[in-house]
């Protein structure tokens, strides 16, 4: 025969059941996408060139948001490259973006329209500077390519910009000493694997994708750009500050380096947004960048290094509020 439970032991079960209804309902909130609640309406991110990091970045970045934040409306818009993407949301164009810190940089020294809208959502991962030549070349440096076909990106791009500071460092007119290609990623390897260029600038996350596929089927080497030469980018007025020395891995593009490290030049990629984006919005972006690193970072191998400890230094920009309230929700 059933017995009634003492009051005492009625409470505590009780209690036992209230806390248990709580832990699940903390598990569901923290393993399930936003859902009904989670912010809606129509956002475009402006992404990159069709080969090129910034898109597959992008394109795996709208499935991730699709999960996390289904009643969101995403266009991604392809671009030229980071300076594009940047006035691009300044102007209101677009409502994120990812973009080189040094383009940001010049847009915001130059006075661009907007510029003081721009704001920060997390440092993501470097680009790395590539100079690519057929292995046969007999260029060696950045100074050796003076008189040469060199294809430095298309005006908007962020390659273009670091291809101007790089060639300028060693001693060389962009517009007078190399005969400069505005061709990008896209069409670049093709260009060079058919002797219409000598050389091309690339600035991209590790691997791209344009530059294994030349390596592949084609021999080619990286030129180094060594730290001497980093130095000088360095130097005032130049608008260079976000450069630093790096090395490009050894197995980056395999027989292309002939498993050896390449010396080159990095720069810190932002996510871009404006003062005025939604804070609901621009948190649960930030979220969904920082937690689908590992998923992404399957095929976009760079996002492997985005990191919840660095991700809030989106020098030169200031923290987007929403940014802010999500770092403040993970600190330990």
């Amino acid at each position: 025969m059933f017995q009634a439970l003492p009051r005492i032991g009625r409470r505590r079960a009780l209690q036992g059941s209230a806390a248990a209804f709580v832990a699940f309902g903390l598990l569901l909130w923290w393993l399930l996408p936003l859902g009904e609640d989670s912010p809606g309406g129509k956002v475009v991110i402006s992404t990159g060139t069709p080969t090129g990091v910034y898109q597959l970045y992008g394109n795996l970045l709208e499935e991730a948001l699709a999960k996390d934040m289904p009643r969101l409306d995403v266009t991604l818009e392809q671009s030229e490259g980071s300076q594009e993407n940047v006035e691009r949301v300044a102007t209101g164009q677009a409502d994120f973006t990812i973009a080189a810190a040094d383009a940001v940089e010049k847009y915001k020294a130059n006075g661009g329209r907007g510029a003081d809208l721009l704001r920060g959502c997390a440092r993501l991962y470097d680009d790395y500077v590539h100079v690519v030549v057929p292995r046969r070349s007999s260029v060696n440096s950045i100074a050796e390519l003076k008189g040469k076909r060199v294809a430095v990106g298309p005006p908007g791009s962020g390659v273009r910009l670091i291809a101007e500071h790089v060639l300028a460092a060693a001693g060389l007119d962009p517009k007078k000493d190399v005969q400069p290609v505005s061709a990008g990623i896209s069409t670049a390897p093709k260009l060079l694997e058919t002797k219409k260029i000598d050389a091309f600038f690339w600035s991209g996350g590790l691997p791209t994708s344009a530059v294994t596929d030349l390596s592949d089927r084609f021999d080619i080497k990286l030129v180094p750009i060594d730290a001497d030469l980093v130095a000088k980018l360095h130097q005032p007025g130049t608008g260079s500050s976000y450069y630093r020395s790096a090395l490009m891995p050894a197995d980056a593009y395999g027989k292309a380096q002939g498993r050896i490290a390449v010396p080159t030049v990095a720069v810190a990629n932002l996510l871009v947004t404006r003062d005025g984006t939604n804070s609901e919005l621009t948190e649960g972006m930030t979220r969904t960048v920082i937690n689908s690193r590992d998923r992404i970072g399957e095929k976009v191998h760079a996002a492997q290094r985005v990191d919840l400890r660095t991700a809030i230094y989106t020098d030169p920009l200031d923290l987007h509020r929403g940014a802010q309230r999500y770092y403040r929700s993970v600190k330990p």
